[in-house]
């Protein structure tokens, strides 16, 4: 503190400054974080020994093969950003170009010794690795090879035996950021022993990727991921130990004991042996002996002392909200509510579980176009490089004009609904009013339009085709019943708002001939069934009169046209009208309006 009087130094007088952000200044409220750059630092520079990292991929690994939960939250993101898999869809702009390409990616994917050079994944299972590992690990390395599989490569084996110029944690860049080289490790037997490290080029001869990085940086020019475990460390493995901690503390409250009391003056009793393990201790009191707590255990006093039981409450109640808070912060880490942590929806109603499951499904989404940016998109067009040379057509396909054989899209796997007919009509409102597209409908749900349109379609042709010859069957065989046709044998869904009125066809005989018996009428039909004879007698006039002004020229064939659809006529008999009068006289009018009155 400056003495009175005595004028400020100029330190001072900027320490007392304002116009910095409170987390610069440090003060009880802030702490001080080590291995922080003054100067401002690179992505890379908080792994600047490469040990660290590769240590770090391990420590997470040891936590996923022995926590309790952690394994299971990595296991419960890669279910739901995977799901069944994405679904390829080629858009090359030629329908059978697209299908044939479709039919040779799902014979390479599905067949686990066509995709992986080691035989044992398929594409899917593939993904699923891809997620984990870069949730577990950090990141993970798919590579093309020369004979056509995929090849995995673990991110502990991306790494030099020896110093690379330009070359951090296993991978080559240029001054500007671009990666041209990966550094693989040969791993010499189970027990990690490493040989030489063999350079594999980001891209091959054509300049086409063939090298796959799966991660998700947080930094724009971060060299390699790293795993999701990094800021919950501490609080997976102090979880860990409290619920270890209980489970022993409960082993011992559930213990029996017995508690004698002696007066003073008193001999002992005999000791009891086999009530549990027994140890002694040297103190500098003298050696005493500890008794080991297991059921059944009788505790025997010294002469003259008291000894007076616990039993408390395991777990206590501060205990269970504490393990909540713990498991809300390393669920949110991994992208996942408290509800899909748990698996278990009684901490909230339904409203609350499906908000949350909404807003966990933005980050799973997000998950999904970072993996299709960096494995599905550059895969499959490095497969589709090596078809194109080997197959002459496909070549030819991609001289041809208006064909871009690379275009493509993948429909990311898509989750149930949570409320499946409030869902279900939601999508048909949008499809009603024209909010959105069939195709865009079912992208947004993983499935193809025009896969499910031809299935639609060859589905109901079958049943219609099934219906038609049984009933031609039906009718040849009971030529005395009813004739049948395919819509008596199969039930197709009626368009919303739509009903169908079945009556008795005996009954609707009776009808007609009640009608036809009335000799002061003829019932109309058509567009004009169900009025009255002095209401069908008035739009009859009414449509000659205005097939009379047309002609005449005092109204227009716009106005004509409104007129008529507004008394109930289909397009159809209107155009037939119109184009009747194009001569200037009426030669004949539907059988609705030539009907007498």
């Amino acid at each position: 503190m400056s003495a009175p009087g005595k004028p400020k130094g100029l330190q001072a007088a900027f320490d007392e400054i304002r116009a910095d952000y409170d987390m610069s200044r440090q003060s009880r409220f802030v702490r001080r974080r080590t291995g922080v750059a003054p100067q401002g630092s690179g992505a890379d520079y908080h792994f600047r020994t490469e040990s660290k990292y590769y240590e770090a991929i391990e420590q997470a690994r040891d936590m996923d093969r022995n926590d309790a939960l952690v394994g299971i939250l990595a296991d419960r993101r890669v279910d739901n950003i995977v799901q069944g898999g994405f679904k390829l869809d080629p858009k090359t702009g030629d329908k059978k170009l697209d299908l044939d390409l479709w039919e040779r990616w799902q014979a390479f994917a599905n067949d686990h010794d066509q995709c992986d050079i080691a035989g044992e994944c398929t594409w899917a299972e593939i993904e699923r690795h891809a997620v984990r590992a870069e949730s577990i690990d950090g990141d993970i390395v798919i590579t093309g090879t020369e004979d056509g599989p995929f090849q995995v490569i673990e991110s502990h084996s991306i790494q030099t035996k020896s110093r690379e110029e330009d070359t951090f944690l296993g991978v080559t860049r240029d001054r500007l950021g671009k990666r041209l080289k990966y550094w693989i490790t040969e791993e010499l037997n189970e027990f990690g022993s490493k040989g030489n490290s063999t350079p594999i080029d980001v891209r091959d001869e054509d300049n086409v990727r063939q090298v796959f990085h799966v991660y998700n940086p947080h930094r724009v020019l971060q060299t390699r991921g790293v795993t999701q475990l990094a800021p919950i460390f501490s609080y997976s493995g102090m979880l860990e130990d409290i619920n270890f901690a209980k489970l022993v503390q409960q082993q011992v409250v559930s213990c029996f004991a017995v508690f004698r009391k002696m007066a003073a003056g008193q001999s002992g009793l005999p000791s009891v042996d086999g009530y549990g393990n027994s140890t002694t201790e040297t103190t500098i009191a003298g050696t005493r002996q500890i008794e080991g707590v297991s059921p059944g255990m009788e505790i025997i006093g010294q002469p003259g002392e008291e000894l007076q039981g616990f039993s408390p409450n395991v777990p206590n109640s501060e205990y269970f909200q504490q393990v909540k808070l713990i498991l809300q912060v390393i669920g949110v880490n991994f992208g996942l509510p408290l509800c899909l942590v748990l698996m278990d929806g009684s901490e909230t109603n339904f409203s609350g579980w499906r908000g949350a499951v909404d807003e966990a499904r933005k980050g799973f989404v997000a998950d999904q176009l970072n993996l299709v940016r960096r494995l599905h998109a550059p895969a499959y067009k490095w497969w589709l490089a090596n078809e194109v040379k080997q197959d002459a057509s496909l070549r030819e396909a991609t001289s041809r004009p208006k064909i871009d054989i690379y275009k493509h899209n993948w429909n990311l796997p898509t989750w149930s609904y949570i409320e499946p007919v409030a869902d279900a009509e939601g999508d048909a409102v949008q499809l009603r009013n024209s909010l959105t597209s069939p195709r865009r409908l079912h992208s947004a749900r993983g499935n193809d339009w025009e896969e499910v349109s031809e299935e639609i379609v060859e589905d109901n042709l079958y049943a219609i085709t099934n219906g038609a010859k049984a009933a031609a069957k039906f009718n040849i065989e009971n030529p005395a019943s009813p004739p049948l046709t395919w819509r008596d044998l199969v039930s197709l869904p009626m368009p919303e708002g739509q009903t169908l009125a079945l009556q008795d066809p005996a009954m609707i005989a009776v009808q007609e001939n009640a009608a036809s018996a009335d000799a002061t009428a003829v019932a109309p039909s058509g567009e004009f069934a169900g009025l009255s004879t002095q209401q069908y007698t008035r739009n009859r006039k009414a449509i000659q009169r205005t097939l009379d002004e047309l002609i005449a020229g005092t109204i227009t064939e716009v106005a004509a046209r409104v007129f008529l659809e507004s008394i109930g006529m289909s397009g159809k008999n209107i155009d037939l009208l119109v184009q009747d009068v194009s001569d200037g006289k009426v030669d004949s009018l539907p059988s609705e309006v030539t009907q007498d009155a």
